[in-house]
């Protein structure tokens, strides 16, 4: 069962797509999203879009990681072909799925789940998510709760 709204936000340590390091504590507002597998139609249109609305993200003050349990390499070319410019996060052992309670499919990727963090909690969970316009949604829901705020 994944964590809760309220919930203590674990601390991450991954490499990302370029082999560095990554760690997350979460104090800046976060969108964490879990996606099954690189270069697949759903997760090529939900990593798309993330890019799509980067700038808005980005002019709110959100930071946006993907997470999957392909590799360094994988992601590094699923960046490379879709142009993305945000970190995607190597997952093989599934560490960062177990710590946020992510389900694993029978074909052991995770399931669709995404987490918003701020402040070092979990400020929201959607699980099943549609990707087509999932990105959007998030932001949207972010303003809408007051946890982000787009300059004037």
């Amino acid at each position: 069962m994944p964590l809760e709204e309220g919930d203590e936000a674990p601390t991450v340590t991954a490499p990302n797509q370029d082999g560095e390091e990554v760690v997350l504590e979460f104090e800046q507002p976060t969108v964490l999203y879990f996606y099954p597998r690189d270069d697949t139609p759903g997760c090529t249109v939900e990593a798309n879009q993330f890019q799509r609305e980067r700038e808005s993200y980005d002019d709110a003050g959100m930071a946006v990681y993907g997470v999957s349990i392909d590799d360094v390499d994988s992601h590094r070319e699923f960046c490379d072909q879709e142009g993305l410019e945000f970190d995607l996060l190597a997952d093989p052992d599934t560490e960062i799925a177990d710590a946020f309670g992510v389900e694993l499919r029978d074909s052991g990727v995770t399931t669709r789940t995404t987490f918003v963090l701020a402040d070092g909690e979990v400020q929201a969970v959607y699980e099943n998510v549609d990707p087509d316009g999932h990105a959007r949604d998030v932001l949207l829901d972010a303003l809408e709760d007051g946890l982000v705020t787009l300059p004037e």
